[in-house]
């Protein structure tokens, strides 16, 4: 005999269901997988009785109780979906809540509790960040901003160690020629910059880090690297040779400044 993919799952459901009724027969509790293929099977069997949607629904929602299933059960299982054939064809049966006399809310298996509200840390200094590029710039949360595009203009010693204090998975966008303020909080937990534009590559608090990623920053071009962060503009910025070669020279450090790749046309100038 050949059956149909579809016949099959109905005898794989059928059989799953058989095994339900026979541990609860003994006066076993069931437990998910059980307990699903008998509210499953009994829907489709009253189609097959010949009642409409509603009136299967109903009964696959009727023929288990809180008492029939293991603890947590009921707040597994929260709809069961069926596709089950009627006298008109086949339709998919929805029976919703159908143990949720036996809910236990939080204290359910995998319930979500709410914890206690987040408040994103107070930003521990503000930097004022002009863009001279001719295209936007966005910098996400969570990348090292004193390795942001070089062609944004702030105090980056100042910024050495931190990151936007703005929400995790959001981003700040800087038009061009335009000029804002942004608030930074330092990084945390082990304080290891790795990737980015590659002026770190490692823990940000060893022994000459920050004097060698400003060294590496200014010779590339970033603009705000030199001393006291105003140095950007006598290197690169105020030359109109020296501008196009620091530019160049940064390519491939600042292809990886932000996600979007807004300033990779800036850096081929």
């Amino acid at each position: 005999m050949r059956l149909t993919p579809t016949e099959r799952d109905r005898l794989l459901l059928f059989n799953a269901a058989e095994l339900a009724r026979a541990r609860r027969a003994r006066g076993l509790r069931l437990n998910v997988p059980e307990a699903t293929a008998l509210i499953a099977d009994t829907v489709c069997e009253a189609a097959r009785d010949g009642l409409r949607l509603a009136e299967a629904i109903e009964r696959g929602g009727a023929v288990l109780g809180p008492d029939d299933v293991l603890p947590g059960v009921a707040d597994v299982i929260t709809e069961v979906h069926v596709e089950a054939v009627f006298d008109d064809g086949s339709r998919l049966a929805v029976v919703t809540a159908p143990l949720s006399a036996g809910a236990s809310g939080d204290a359910a298996p995998g319930a979500l509790l709410p914890a206690a509200a987040h408040a994103d840390p107070a930003p521990t200094r503000t930097l004022t960040v002009r863009n001279t590029a001719a295209v936007p710039v966005s910098v996400t949360s969570h990348f090292h901003f004193f390795e942001a595009n070089p062609r944004l203009d702030f105090d980056r010693a100042a910024a050495y160690g931190t990151h936007l204090a703005v929400p995790a998975g959001s981003s700040v966008r800087f038009d061009p020629g335009g000029e804002a303020e942004v608030g930074l909080v330092p990084i945390g937990g082990d304080r290891v910059a790795i990737g980015f534009a590659g002026l770190v590559d490692g823990p940000l608090d060893a022994s000459g880090a920050k004097e060698e990623a400003l060294r590496r920053a200014a010779a590339c071009g970033y603009l705000g690297a030199g001393a006291a962060g105003t140095g950007a503009e006598s290197t690169g910025a105020d030359s109109t040779g020296g501008e196009s070669t620091s530019a160049a020279s940064t390519t491939a450090a600042s292809t990886g400044n932000e996600s979007t790749g807004d300033h990779a046309p800036e850096a081929h100038r």
